[in-house]
């Protein structure tokens, strides 16, 4: 706390004091407000009357009860309670620092209350402005969105990935890719493979409700919707539909023409009634 003394703060707080109260402090700052005549003396110029009874007697007593009423009468004046010091820090040199802190903030305190004096000295208090407004006025402002809460103009998702996709860093140091481009689908967002239409009819036609309680006919499964397409000029050449599929094997049929091979096959098993086989004449 002694460190924190400012000698240059104590040589303006002195000229302060005797340009106020016209008395000499004397070459000693502690003690020549150490009685405590002196201190009352400026807080009677400051607010007259504040300090009604002052003690000039050389007993101890007497001038720590000076000390009391002086910082009373700072209290009254309108000090912080943080920025009062008790009368032991000035009487027995306890606290040096707070004494001057104390006086710099009273001599702040004169200054905004309009004191006027030779020395510039204290830092003026903030002068408090308050606003009264009525109660019309108090719930409009209750549906005004304040622009600390953001704002959603000119806000747009363009350039946005899909939620889920992998996000790529890219660094060239660590040898790793260029980023993909953004038609690649990640599997995170699903995958068609071994998907199927099965059982699912076709978009448009409509849903058959059955109820055998009400006497709903069940629904016509045979009937094809236009939406599935049509088979108006569709036609069957070329197709055959029951005829036997022939196998050839060099192993196990027969040398010679596979038509003929064929052929003998047929005759050997039997024709069956009312089907004939169809050979080609062989040229002589």
């Amino acid at each position: 706390l002694a460190q924190k003394y400012d000698p240059q703060k104590e040589a303006e707080l002195r000229t302060w004091i005797e340009s106020v109260t016209g008395q000499q402090i004397g070459p000693d700052f502690q003690k020549g407000l150490k009685d405590g005549v002196i201190l009352c003396e400026l807080m009677n110029k400051l607010q007259p009357n504040s300090v009604r009874k002052i003690n000039r007697s050389a007993q101890n007593w007497h001038q720590l009860e000076n000390l009391s009423n002086f910082i009373k009468a700072m209290a009254s004046y309108g000090m912080n309670p943080v920025d009062l010091f008790e009368a032991n820090d000035l009487f027995e040199s306890g606290n040096l620092t707070q004494v001057q802190v104390s006086l710099l903030a009273l001599a702040g305190m004169a200054k905004t209350k309009g004191l006027q004096s030779g020395v510039d000295i204290g830092v003026k208090y903030s002068e408090k402005q308050q606003r009264n407004f009525d109660e019309a006025k108090m719930k409009a402002g209750q549906c005004v969105i304040g622009l600390q809460m953001g704002t959603n103009k000119c806000a747009s998702q363009s350039g946005m990935t899909a939620y889920g996709t992998r996000r790529h860093l890219y660094d060239p140091k660590n040898q790793i890719l260029p980023p993909m481009d953004h038609s690649t689908i990640s599997l995170q967002m699903g995958t068609n493979k071994c998907a199927s239409q099965v059982g699912m009819t076709a978009p448009g036609t409509r849903r058959h409700i059955y109820d055998a309680k009400t006497g709903t006919e069940k629904c016509d499964n045979s009937s094809m919707s236009l939406q599935m397409g049509s088979n108006q000029g569709a036609n069957q050449s070329g197709q055959v539909f029951g005829l036997g599929r022939q196998i050839y094997d060099p192993k196990y049929c027969p040398q010679g023409n596979q038509g003929e091979v064929a052929n003998a096959a047929c005759d050997q098993s039997g024709d069956p009634p009312g089907y004939h086989y169809y050979r080609e004449e062989e040229e002589t």
